[in-house]
């Protein structure tokens, strides 16, 4: 029986994909395998129980990957099940800080009382006029699952879409517009566009990468929208650049001291995922992450090991190692099993960056003495009989 917990609340149409062989726990120290939206796990004690963490989500900013990869824990996000909650909120956001929606709604409301706000109206209404979207430049910078939805929806809206990734995925490359103009550099987009949004990872070599340098190339009365992490921006940089009159407007799906309740910035309180198809679509995706890890030993979209699949195990047995990635470790895992007279029907093993994953196939079934002596070998972090 197989052990799962839920540090957040996780949609019951995903928890109802686990069979009668899992079985659900209120206590981590007792859990397999862990299901997370938005908890902090950094302060929290793992047990060594533990073999995957998946969030319901995107970002994994909230959960320790290193500590996971030392510990043999696989972790999994579900990339692209949100892509289109978000998606739609980045194009209402482009709206919002282009005409003064929420200003005229407010009047509305303030003046609620008045015997003749039908009048009153045509007066005041001149207060929020803005301006269209069609026909304007939008630069997106990133072109993953999300990024991709927002390029098409912009071209579908009429407006001219610019796309920078220097990293763009062959599928990503399949599903983007061919009306989407790809550039070479982000310069160019902050250079030419009236609307950028950024759908990037949170890296080191990506935290506060619009500052006061990208937002001085900025074409005055620039909107900039950010859903993807508030670090990626330097806020500070943007208040100030708000003040000045050189950006329009700020739009942040992420509450911070430095931009909640300043003058141009459009705060909203994180909704980007925040709809009830995104957290089905990822409850879904994470649990069917789980299973195919924990009953066929495949990993599919770790963000800390590499992604591995054999399939459903269809042989005697099967056997899942995490080691380092190292020299000559492969040959003594067949050592072991030829030494046992055990014959390996099938093998893959991947690596990432220094550690590494594989799967073996085994035409008779798995014994404690074979997983003892791979256990033993250097350089192995974890050994599982998978079936």
């Amino acid at each position: 029986m197989t052990k799962y917990t839920c540090l957040n609340p996780i949609a019951q149409c995903g928890l109802d994909m686990f069979s009668d062989g899992y079985e659900k726990t209120e206590e981590l120290s007792d859990a397999d395998v862990v299901l997370v939206r938005s908890a902090a796990m950094h302060d929290l004690d793992l047990p060594d129980s533990m073999l995957a963490v998946a969030r319901a989500g995107a970002g994994v900013n909230n959960i320790p990957l290193e500590e996971c990869a030392e510990r043999g824990i696989v972790v999994f996000n579900t990339p692209g099940a949100n892509a289109n909650g978000v998606k739609e909120l980045v194009i209402a956001g482009m709206l919002l800080s282009c005409r003064d929606i929420t200003g005229g709604i407010a009047w509305v409301k303030e003046n609620s009382g008045d015997e003749n706000i039908s009048k009153s109206t045509e007066k005041a209404k001149k207060a929020f006029a803005g301006t269209e979207i069609m026909g304007k430049k939008l630069g997106v910078i990133g072109l993953g699952a999300i990024g991709v939805r927002v390029a098409n929806a912009a071209v579908d809206l009429g407006m001219e879409v610019y796309g920078f990734d220097p990293y763009l995925s062959v599928n990503s490359a399949w599903n983007v517009s061919t009306h989407v103009q790809h550039v070479m550099s982000a310069d160019d987009i902050y250079g030419e566009c009236d609307f950028i949004t950024i759908h990037v990872p949170l890296l080191d070599d990506t935290k506060g990468m619009i500052g006061k340098d990208q937002i001085a190339m900025m074409k005055e009365d620039t909107v900039v929208l950010n859903f993807s992490r508030d670090s990626l921006v330097d806020e500070a940089a943007m208040v100030e650049a708000l003040a000045a009159g050189k950006i329009r407007k700020y739009v942040v799906d992420f509450p911070s001291t430095i931009t909640a309740g300043v003058d141009g910035c459009i705060v909203i309180p994180h909704l980007g995922a925040s709809t009830e198809e995104s957290e089905e679509n990822c409850a879904v995706m994470a649990v069917n992450e789980l299973t195919d890890f924990v009953e066929n030993g495949n990993i599919t979209h770790s963000v800390n090991y590499p992604d591995c699949s054999m399939g459903i195990c269809k042989s005697a047995g099967r056997i899942s190692i995490i080691h380092r990635n190292v020299k000559n470790t492969i040959s003594q895992y067949t050592a072991v099993c030829g030494d046992a007279g055990i014959n390996i029907s099938d093998m893959t093993d991947k690596s990432r960056g220094e550690y590494a994953y594989c799967l073996l196939d085994l035409d008779a079934p798995v014994t404690d003495e074979i997983l003892d002596k791979l256990s033993a070998i250097d350089n192995v972090m974890r050994v599982r009989k998978v079936k």
